[in-house]
């Protein structure tokens, strides 16, 4: 059984596309985490006519990566096999490379399934993003560095098995870089499936300060996993900085909830 989790929030002219295109592929659930919107997404969804298509609504915003453990939890108790993560606005046409991720699990074996973004280095400007130097520090650590180079779960779309999430606890699925930390802890495999470039995933452009708190999260992320791989006490602290971001926002209290309750 193959599940497909689409997180949206105020993804209007936008995730009707991205559900359309989901719906071709030879999948048996789509479930969208729809949190906080307060444009018209919900109106174009309930629009649609995808009989496998469910919706888990939040009302309250549940902040960012908090609904990728929602619909884990959501697909798992489906019992699906292979659970795939695309943003609610990526709008790009790659569902032959969804199809690579799926496989990378049903065939390769693969428990984290990723997609590589940057098969080319990141541009002169883009070096000075923090993320990237985060990334391959964490996949460094994680004695990945080789394999994977910048690919993150934080970034394009990519799969999960079934023996990853019986395996970590879903509340780790929240912080995306903590649960390849978590499954090289437990000896999981962990490979690149496909390749995405990251101007083909047709995500929104945002704002300024948008792209700043994002850079702050990943950043914390990152820490956070390096700590956790080390078995050290979490931080996202790196010398006199700590990098909380939109970390600050996620509703850990909702998702506890709703794990305990599910």
């Amino acid at each position: 059984m193959i599940t497909m989790v689409v997180p949206a929030r105020n993804e209007a002219g936008r995730i009707t596309t991205v559900l359309q295109n989901l719906a071709t592929l030879p999948i048996d659930h789509i479930i969208l985490i729809a949190n906080g919107s307060i444009d018209a997404t919900m109106h174009e969804v309930l629009q649609l006519r995808i009989p496998k298509l469910q919706i888990i609504y939040f009302h309250e915003c549940l902040g960012i990566d908090i609904p990728r453990s929602i619909g884990a939890k959501v697909a798992l108790s489906l019992g699906s096999d292979v659970v795939v993560f695309v943003d609610g606005d990526m709008v790009g046409t790659f569902n032959e490379n969804l199809s690579e991720l799926i496989d990378g699990v049903l065939l390769g074996h693969l428990d984290i399934a990723l997609t590589n973004c940057y098969p080319s280095p990141p541009r002169h400007l883009e070096r000075y993003n923090p993320t990237f130097q985060w990334r391959l520090n964490l996949n460094k650590e994680l004695g990945l560095e080789k394999k994977i180079n910048l690919a993150t779960p934080a970034h394009g779309p990519h799969a999960v098995s079934k023996r990853l999430l019986e395996l970590i606890p879903l509340r780790e699925l929240a912080i995306p870089p903590v649960p390849m930390a978590l499954a090289r802890l437990n000896k999981l495999k962990i490979d690149i499936a496909t390749t995405i470039p990251h101007y083909q995933l047709g995500s929104s452009i945002k704002n300024q300060i948008h792209t700043n708190q994002i850079i702050d999260t990943i950043v914390g992320d990152c820490l956070e996993a390096i700590a956790v791989f080390r078995n050290e006490p979490r931080t996202r602290q790196y010398q006199s900085k700590t990098y909380q971001g939109y970390n600050s926002e996620r509703r850990f209290d909702l998702l506890d909830l709703f794990l305990k309750n599910s």
